[in-house]
């Protein structure tokens, strides 16, 4: 593993540990591979280090810090995209993402580094609350960690942090709905600010026609109407874009994913239960103090957390209990939408591989451009019999983990029968979707046909494992789920 920033001092360490595995995350996304990613993840921390550590040496935690600044782990990020930032201007844009490259050169990245009134309504909730409220806010929804851990991490007493968590998400919406009616609106985009106010403030609330379509058209109004409504898991959604910007909804996936390897690392026990550590780093992690934690969790920030999900398939199809049906093109489905679950929950809403890999495999990005590929079509037969050599040798699980106005993201799992050495998975919409930005895997599109080929670092599947991939979509004239999933050109049945 590339050498990682050495602390100065305890309240640096603190940082490290607090910081570094999300800082390597986001890098991660942001480049094109695990050496240029900590090399990015490094240059930011020490940028990120200067404001937050002389922040933190002048004000105690617990007694409620000023406003006006991000905490700690959102302004590391903000770092991080900075340092990208730097990297492009400077002439070195060739390491990044292409996608990140285009957002940089865009009017979107523009908005979170512009005119205060002009940025994302997150964005300025966030910062206009004092800063434990804010840290309790991201930590909860954003990094998706217990809440005993985070009461832990910021001094509130475990009984009634659930309780102050409430009392955080209301008063975050209070400060997004300030931002909102602070934002210079067009006339149509404030004659609708009360209406939207009204809307999202009940769950049961049913949003009229008219106002429908224009947070369909309006790309502001929508960002405030995910923060204001607080009902229907979107809020973590509504943060991770809105203060990180460009991959947000794929930083916020492998947060919960690592989330999830961090609570089932300690559960595992007896002579045959592997140690997370050891399959992350090559060996037992002695953990002992601040940095020691920090490096095991910037381990499974490369290592554990990009893997696969699932080790089993059994144990995998039975996680995901939002899949929709993959059913045939004349089959409609009714299966409505679902969205992550609450983060004040103890488990994650997506399961982890129990395989191995290696902890930091140099690897190529997913191809942010959709491009042309043909897949042959088939014809499966069915039967009842037991599994023959002519049944599908392959089940498929496709969920819809969250969706907007004119998009949606959704996760592919794919359990196969037989040992893999190298994987592509490909499907139809049946509704002019579009496939954008994919993960742990590189997408391509020709017409409704979406093929998704192994990245380098997940090639390998064990017989009876599971591959999963997620990506962002595009809607148009809805989200029925899609049909003919075939595994290297074999039919796949629906899990």
């Amino acid at each position: 593993m590339p050498d990682l920033p050495t602390p100065q001092d305890a309240t640096e360490a603190a940082l490290f540990s607090e910081g570094w595995d999300a800082v390597l995350s986001y890098a991660d996304l942001c480049t094109s591979g695990s050496l240029t990613a900590h090399q990015l993840a490094n240059e930011a921390f020490a940028l990120g280090m200067r404001e937050v550590r002389a922040a933190a040496s002048t004000h105690v935690r617990g007694a409620g810090r000023r406003t006006g600044r991000l905490p700690t782990i959102p302004a590391l990020l903000t770092a991080v995209r900075d340092t990208a930032a730097g990297w492009e201007a400077g002439g070195q844009g060739h390491r990044l993402d292409p996608d990140l490259r285009l957002w940089l050169n865009s009017g979107n990245a523009a908005r979170f580094s512009g005119p205060p009134l002009q940025r994302p309504v997150a964005l300025r909730g966030l910062r206009d609350m004092q800063e434990d409220d804010a840290s309790l806010l991201w930590l909860a929804e954003v990094e998706a960690l217990p809440l005993p851990t985070v009461a832990g991490r910021l001094g509130l007493d475990p009984a009634t942090v659930a309780d102050e968590l409430d009392q955080v998400r209301t008063l975050f919406r209070d400060r997004c709905h300030r931002a909102h009616l602070d934002t210079p609106l067009d006339p149509e985009c404030r004659s609708y600010a009360r209406l939207l106010d009204a809307v999202t403030r009940s769950a049961a609330a049913d949003a009229p026609e008219d106002l429908s379509r224009h947070l369909a058209t309006c790309v502001r109004c929508a960002e405030a109407a995910a923060c204001l409504r607080l009902h229907g898991g979107g809020l973590p959604a509504a943060l991770a874009g809105g203060v990180v910007g460009w991959g947000g909804l794929a930083y916020l996936e492998r947060r919960r994913r690592a989330a999830e390897v961090r609570l089932g690392a300690p559960a595992a026990s007896g002579p045959d239960a592997g140690d997370p550590a050891d399959e992350a780093g090559g060996g037992r992690v002695l953990r002992r103090g601040l940095l020691a934690a920090a490096v095991l969790l910037s381990a499974l920030a490369l290592g554990v957390s990009l893997m696969p999900f699932g080790g089993s398939g059994d144990e995998t199809v039975a996680a995901h209990q939002n899949r929709r049906p993959v059913v045939g093109p004349d089959v409609p489905s009714t299966v409505p939408h679902t969205t992550h679950a609450s983060p004040r929950t103890a488990t994650p809403t997506v399961t982890p591989s129990a395989a191995t890999t290696s902890a930091t495999p140099e690897r190529k990005k997913p191809d942010p451009e959709p491009r042309g590929t043909s897949s042959a079509t088939h014809h499966p037969r069915p039967s009842t019999a037991p599994a023959t050599p002519e049944a599908a040798a392959c089940r498929v699980a496709y969920d819809v983990t969250d969706q907007w106005a004119d998009g949606f993201q959704a996760t592919v799992s794919v359990t196969t029968d037989r040992a893999l050495t190298g994987w592509q998975v490909a499907w139809s919409f049946r509704d002019g979707q579009q496939v954008g930005q994919m993960w742990d895997a590189t997408g391509r599109q020709d017409g409704s046909r979406v093929t998704a080929t192994a990245a380098d670092y997940d090639k390998v599947v064990a017989a009876h494992g599971t591959l999963s991939f997620g990506f962002i979509g595009s809607l148009r004239n809805g989200n029925r789920a899609p049909y003919d999933f075939t595994l290297d050109g074999a039919p796949c049945t629906a899990g």
